[in-house]
């Protein structure tokens, strides 16, 4: 280390003038692309309910009888949304120390933090045009990039410490669901109390009327339908108005309460499975088979639990906060499940063409991720073909298999040419303050 101020000035001007590159096809981990891929090709499934339907609870809308009750208790017992979100998450983590230790192998030193932080920062602002431009409300690169200008600290983190941690933040989290479930329960108790009393013709106090607006919030959960679909049918600036204090609240109270301990949690947890080298699909079958055996076996028995607990209490609203008090343990478990599976297939070599495409959308993800937006955004909004609210959940998924079909048919194409998508291309230059080769 240098041993006066000036021998650290020089040595900073040194690396100031040594340069960091974007990735080239031949850096590149062919296994995460591939994993980064279904991930992005997953999280259509449930961000679909959101661009198609007014609220997720089936018997709310979308239907709750047939295939899709059963499409929704599918994909509940998977966990769809929580471990393809969860997959995403933690190759964030991974892409932390493939960027850091980039920089620190070609040389370039402390200069890799500005990089480092230009590219978050960079990454903040897609976010906030992905939510109030673009009008996605469930958008999650705000969230990263939040989340990504603490990783630094953690870069040096033994990667046993960094899973420790990861379970500790999402310990954290889960408090708040317990806090959430406890005062819900309060809250029904007393309003049921209260529903007797005003059957029996008691006059209510100010304070047991109140204590029945809560429940009658809870309940309905302020979901009005068909108010929904009907702003959701008009122009872009009626729909950008409407939106706004979803992206607000989601950006804001949600990130605060939720997203932050949920997302922070699982990026630490992949930056030590990349450091113990699972993502590479390099270890052995047995050490996937236990990822998967054990990753299941937990997974499966908390998500049946929390499933049959929601259904049987026909998507009682104390219910569901209930069955988010072990949320994190089966969502961990069940993506710890896929990632093994996933990682066999990916190890077996088995339906190469397959996995190619996969790796191309995979190498797009931002690119295809903003895709999923645009395309939905005129299958569904107003200033488009207006279908929101008009299909049954059932129905929705066939325009994300029509989607996943076109993205695995153009990724690799358009990577035949190119060098890299075209948002891919844009934050690159971004990050590092030079137009970068577009076309091959």
């Amino acid at each position: 280390m240098p041993s006066t101020q000036n021998d650290y000035l020089n040595s900073n001007d040194v690396d100031q003038k040594k340069e960091l590159t974007p990735t080239t096809l031949t850096e590149r981990i062919n296994s995460i692309d591939i994993v980064r891929g279904i991930a992005l090709l997953g999280i259509l499934l449930p961000n679909i309910i959101g661009f198609g339907l007014a609220y997720d609870d089936p018997t709310v809308c979308g239907g709750a009888d047939g295939w899709n009750i059963r499409l929704w208790a599918f994909f509940d017992i998977l966990d769809i949304e929580g471990t393809t979100r969860g997959l995403f998450t933690m190759l964030f983590g991974a892409g932390f120390i493939i960027f850091t230790s980039r920089g620190i192998s070609k040389g370039i030193g402390i200069a890799t933090a500005d990089y480092y932080y230009r590219r978050i920062l960079w990454l903040l602002f897609f976010g906030l045009v992905h939510a109030y431009v673009l009008l996605w409300y469930g958008e999650i690169l705000f969230i990263f990039a939040i989340c990504g200008l603490t990783l630094f600290a953690f870069r040096t983190v033994r990667p046993k410490y960094l899973v420790a941690l990861g379970i500790i933040v999402l310990t954290i989290g889960s408090l708040k669901f317990a806090m959430e479930y406890r005062n819900n329960l309060k809250i029904k108790k007393a309003g049921i109390a209260t529903e007797l009393l005003l059957k029996n013709g008691v006059k209510l106090s100010e304070e047991q009327t109140l204590s029945l607006k809560k429940w009658e919030a809870i309940k309905t959960n302020n979901i009005d339908v068909e108010r929904i679909n009907e702003r959701l049918h008009q122009g872009y600036f009626s729909i950008f108005k409407y939106r706004f204090h979803e992206s607000r609240r989601n950006q804001t109270i949600n990130l605060y309460d939720y997203y932050f301990w949920d997302s922070l949690g699982f990026m630490l947890i992949g930056m030590a499975f990349f450091t113990w080298g699972i993502f590479h699909a390099r270890r052995s079958y047995r050490f996937y088979f236990i990822m998967i055996l054990v990753g299941y076996a937990v997974g499966l028995t908390v998500n049946i639990y929390e499933m049959n607990l929601v259904r049987h209490s026909n998507f009682d609203p104390v219910a569901i906060s209930q069955a988010k008090l072990t949320y994190h343990l089966g969502r961990l478990s069940m993506t710890i499940g896929h990632l093994g599976l996933i990682l066999i297939f990916i190890k077996s070599g088995i339906l190469k063409f397959l996995q190619n495409a996969l790796a191309a959308v995979g190498n797009m993800s931002l690119s295809n991720y903003f895709m999923h937006t645009i395309i939905c955004n005129f299958i569904f909004m107003g200033f488009g073909f207006g279908l929101f609210g008009k299909l049954q959940r059932y129905e929705l998924y066939f325009v994300v298999i029509a989607i996943w079909i076109i993205q695995l048919i153009y990724s690799p194409l358009w990577l035949k040419y190119f060098r890299f998508g075209p948002f891919e291309w844009l934050w690159r230059s971004l990050t590092y303050k030079k137009i970068q080769k577009f076309k091959k």
